[in-house]
C-alpha cells in the first residue's frame, strides 16, 4: 500500500513493475479508494482527460512521464530479460490517458501536474503525499 486513510483503508496501492509470470505491469500506482475513483471517473466522463491535457504544459507532462517511467523501471530486476514495462503514467508516453493513474501517482508522492489539476478540480488540492 502506497497511501492509506488515517484509519488504514487503502487509497493507492503500488504495483511491482512485473507480474508474477514476468509480463510487464506499466501502471505502478493504482487508485483503489472507491469514492475517489468514482469522483475521478465522473470528471473523466465530463471531458476531464482533454481538459487536463489543455491545462497542463506539454513539456511538464512529458517530464512527468519520464520521471514515472524511470522510477518504475529502476525496480525491474537487473537480470530480467523478458518484456519490460513501457510508457509513463498509465502506460502512455505522451498526453493523458487516465486521470486515475495521475492522481494515484501524485498521491503517492510523484510530481504530477495532471494529478494536481485533478485534485484541484475536485476541490482536494493539498491532499497529495
Amino acid at each position: 500500500m502506497a497511501v492509506a486513510h488515517d484509519d488504514g483503508r487503502p487509497v493507492v496501492i503500488a504495483n511491482a513493475p512485473l507480474l508474477d509470470d514476468g509480463r510487464p505491469m506499466p501502471t505502478r500506482y493504482w487508485l483503489v479508494d472507491a469514492d475517489l475513483r468514482r469522483r475521478v471517473s465522473q470528471l473523466e466522463g465530463r471531458g476531464g482527460v482533454r481538459a487536463a491535457e489543455e491545462a497542463v504544459d506539454a513539456e511538464c507532462l512529458a517530464a512527468t512521464h519520464r520521471r514515472y517511467a524511470a522510477e518504475r523501471d529502476a525496480l525491474v530486476p537487473p537480470h530480467h530479460r523478458g518484456p519490460r514495462p513501457s510508457g509513463g503514467v498509465g502506460g502512455t508516453a505522451q498526453g493523458v490517458k487516465c486521470l486515475h493513474a495521475h492522481v494515484a501517482y501524485r498521491l503517492a508522492g510523484g510530481e504530477d501536474p495532471v494529478g494536481d489539476w485533478v485534485l484541484d478540480e475536485l476541490g482536494m488540492q493539498g491532499c497529495g503525499s
